[in-house]
């Protein structure tokens, strides 16, 4: 998709190539020639980069059918015009999300609706593929709530708000009502059979010239063909009742009183339709979809079941609607939209018990059209539908076991697709109800506070998850049982904050208990047990026993290629799939690492994309493999592409992020290119102990990586120093008999080396190389790189019998697993020290 130079004339009359949500357009559209002339000439001055500008005025003016207007009437204009619903943050970022595809990136379903917004910012803040953009937000409240989303770049940027506070942020354009003049051509237009202007006049006297109360009466009028002045008597009697009320209102008494008009003639030809009505006063002001109303084991009142169970006479319902602009229908969408001021005006007219009803059958509704499963990915466009709705219908406050259920799932879809910080406003949100209503010890919202503590691990923020788990794991099991279902995911989530603690013994011993509890309640081919496998193979990696890692992983891949393919979600094969491509690799075998680490990471951007976190995590793991066999142009350009990718979606403190840098940095040292990787990997040690804290084996890892770049930087002294420091922290977390801390000891028997201290290094060597025989056998490549080393150390203080006989050990077991042509054989054969650095793995 190319994009014309900035500047560069379209051709009239041609659409934008990618037109999104952009309501249909009014064809009764009336004036406001001056208003739409001063808002191009501001906004078409910003060529390269754009001040955004903003709509505002009361409800019912028409800032919306302004904006509407616009994007039509300029789309020639344009490559790009996107329309995000405003009022809600998870809109703004749900409708981003849902342009990615037509900007050429991966769908929100792939990446996750975070990963796919922030993807689509970025690319209209560089302006590629399209740099002739228009974003419409609409509906926009605090200017603060669309600080981190509104794009700055070579495109536009039109918002309409009701909040005049916008004034002092961006540049503005007052809309007031309709002039007189624009009442009465508006008027001519809306009634089809003709309009006296005198009469025009009156009407729009009376209703105060506000477009929305002559939409209502307008489309009454074409309806029912009653005169003005029979319409006036009726707006004079209908205003004055209302003003003898005495109601407070924010809304003009002209506008409620035209729309009680056209209820109550609407009333009268067809009742069902104000019942469906008072029923989408209770959805959020966001297209309802249509297929909410067509679920017909939802227990409902009798006279909204009636009408649901009536596909015809539902589908007549709502044309009228529609016919009496009361509803604004989108036909190929299949969805009607009801204007909020219209949604207020309805839930006004209710008694308090009649509103309760209402919420009831909408709450009832949302839960009966939410799909089952939130982690399906081709259930997510489902689920974004009723995003617009979850706050408005206020179902977080209902305490119905499917609203509640509903809301978990909602939680559960945000979390799968990525969207992890709208996960997190929603539950907040939903616990203050919750606990005030039932509790901290219900079920309900027990399960809330294990998606609240799943959802912050996500984010990285182990210490809060952590608190989380320890406080309400014990609460699971006295309130539910020790095998309650909910009780065992909790001890699952703990064992992974026992992991992000650094404490990998105390987490493959809770984890090995845990299986077997999971075998014991859902047998071993049950996905929830695969799923603890998964984590036990982990754990297992992080005690050194790859071996143990990799032969449960192949248990469990093979099983899920057995199963039916809905008996398994895809995300819990890629996660075993990408564990046993990674086990393998740790075992040494890096020829089959990278076959199985090729087809897994295929898997993954097929199946959810190249942005996608587990897509992520895929391709370091392949990058890593790809580096020991080594294929370094296909590492390099992978490990970048990665890196890049998560620093672009996350925090440059995520744990994403910096695993991420920390495997470029290896290759970049891998490739020659020192000063870069020392700079990448200085910033990323830094970074690691705000996550993890300042004693977790992966800050010493890292570390260890660092003192190998400044070795080969010629400074063995500051090198040898840092490997002291992650040797001493690695003993002290893990024990001498760990691969991470006998990583670090081979390095440091080299900077003994690179010293002059042979002697030492022969010391450190030996005992290091007994110890890696143990832990990771002895053709394991790092227990080679580590006898290689030490046959070159002895042979330097003269121990040649056993410096030849050790060298020639070690020649054949190479030969036997790398094979003769590896770079590592050749440094060995030329009598060099061969490094061992470490890539931390997910928790």
């Amino acid at each position: 998709m190319s994009s014309p130079r900035p500047g560069a004339a379209r051709p009239a009359g041609r659409v934008p190539e990618v037109w999104g949500r952009v309501p249909q357009r009014n064809k009764n559209f009336t004036g406001r020639q001056e208003l739409l002339d001063r808002l191009r000439a501001g906004i078409a001055g910003q060529v390269t980069a754009v001040v955004p500008h903003a709509l505002h005025g009361m409800g019912g003016v028409g800032k919306t059918q302004m904006a509407v207007e616009y994007a039509y009437r300029y789309r020639s204009e344009y490559e790009v015009v996107w329309w995000i619903p405003a009022d809600q943050p998870v809109l703004v970022r749900a409708s981003l999300a849902s342009l990615a595809p037509s900007l050429g990136l991966p769908p929100a379903t792939a990446s996750g609706v975070e990963d796919a917004a922030k993807a689509v910012l970025e690319a209209l803040r560089r302006g590629e593929p399209y740099d002739r953009w228009l974003l419409i937000f609409d509906n926009a409240d605090q200017p603060e709530d669309l600080h981190d989303i509104i794009p700055h770049g070579p495109g536009h940027v039109l918002i309409t708000s009701r909040n005049h506070r916008w004034e002092g942020v961006v540049d503005t354009v007052a809309v007031d009502v309709f002039s007189r003049k624009e009442s009465v051509e508006f008027l001519k237009k809306r009634v089809p059979k003709g309009i006296d202007p005198d009469d025009a006049g009156r009407l729009a006297d009376e209703l105060g010239d506000l477009p929305l109360a002559l939409e209502q009466a307008g489309a009454l009028q074409a309806e029912t063909g009653m005169g003005v002045g029979q319409y006036l008597d009726l707006l004079r009697e209908r205003t004055s009742q209302l003003l003898a009320e005495g109601k407070p209102s924010e809304y003009p008494v002209s506008m409620t009183a035209a729309w009680g008009l056209s209820v109550a003639s609407l009333n009268e030809k067809l009742p069902e339709a104000i019942e469906l009505l008072r029923c989408c006063a209770f959805f959020g002001p966001e297209p309802i979809p249509r297929d909410a109303f067509s679920q017909p084991r939802v227990p409902l009142d009798e006279r909204l079941s009636t009408l649901i169970g009536d596909p015809i006479r539902l589908s007549r319902v709502v044309g009228e609607l529609g016919r009496y602009a009361l509803a604004r229908l989108d036909i190929p969408g299949r969805t009607l939209q009801i204007h909020r001021l219209i949604q207020a005006l309805m839930r006004e007219q209710l008694s308090e018990a009649e509103q309760e009803r209402m919420r009831d059958q909408v709450h009832r509704l949302l839960a009966g059209y939410a799909p089952a499963d939130p982690l399906e990915p081709g259930n997510w466009d489902r689920y974004s539908s009723l995003l617009g709705h979850i706050t408005p219908s206020g179902i977080g406050f209902s305490e119905l076991p499917e609203a509640r259920e509903t809301c978990l799932n909602i939680v559960r879809y945000l979390a799968a697709s990525g969207d992890f910080a709208s996960a997190r406003t929603l539950i907040d949100t939903f616990l203050d109800d919750w606990t005030a209503t039932s509790g901290e010890e219900h079920p309900d919202v027990l399960s809330l506070r294990l998606e609240q503590s799943n959802t912050l691990r996500e984010l990285g923020s182990y210490d809060e998850s952590a608190k989380l788990s320890r406080k309400y794991l014990p609460t699971a099991e006295r309130v539910l049982g020790r095998d309650d279902d909910l009780s065992l995911r909790f001890l699952r989530g703990f064992c992974a904050d026992l992991r992000a603690e650094g404490r990998f013994q105390q987490a493959r011993e809770q984890d090995e208990d845990l299986l077997r509890r999971f075998e014991e309640k859902y047998g071993a081919e049950d996905v929830r047990t695969i799923r603890t496998v998964n984590n036990l193979a982990l754990d297992l990696g992080l005690s050194s026993d790859y071996v143990g890692s990799r032969d449960r992983l192949g248990e469990a891949y093979q099983l899920c290629l057995s199963f039916d393919p809905t008996a398994v979600d895809k995300l819990t094969l890629l996660n075993v799939w990408s564990g046993l491509a990674r086990a393998v690799r740790l075992c040494g075998d890096y020829a089959e690492a990278c076959d199985l680490g090729e087809d897994a990471y295929a898997y993954a951007v097929e199946e959810f994309g190249p942005e996608h976190n587990r897509t992520l995590r895929t391709g370091r793991d392949l990058s890593i493999a790809w580096r020991r066999a080594p294929d370094l142009d296909r590492a390099r350009e992978l490990a970048e592409d990665v890196h890049a990718r998560c620093v672009r979606q996350f925090d440059l403190d995520h744990p994403d992020t910096l695993a991420a840098a920390m495997c470029l940095a290896n290759l970049l040292r891998t490739v020659g290119e020192s000063d870069a990787a020392v700079e990448l990997a200085e910033d990323t040690v830094r970074r690691y102990p705000r996550i993890y804290g300042p004693a977790h084996p992966y800050n010493h890892g890292c570390t260890g990586n660092l003192a190998i770049m400044y070795r080969v930087q010629n400074d063995p002294v500051t090198a040898r120093r840092l490997n002291e420091e992650a040797l001493a922290g690695l003993d002290e977390s893990l024990g001498r008999d760990h691969h991470y801390t006998l990583t670090v000891a081979t390095n440091l028997a080299s900077d003994l080396a690179a010293l002059g201290e042979y002697g030492d290094a022969v010391s450190l060597g030996r005992g290091t190389s007994r110890r890696l025989r143990a832990v990771l056998g002895p053709e394991h490549p790092l227990t080679l790189s580590c006898t290689a080393n030490l046959s070159a150390d002895l042979r330097a203080i003269g121990e040649k019998e056993e410096a030849e006989k050790l060298y020639k050990e070690t020649e054949a077991a190479y030969t036997r697993t790398l094979g003769s042509d590896h770079p590592d054989v050749k440094v060995f054969q030329e009598g060099r020290h061969l490094d061992a650095d470490f890539d931390p793995p997910p928790i």
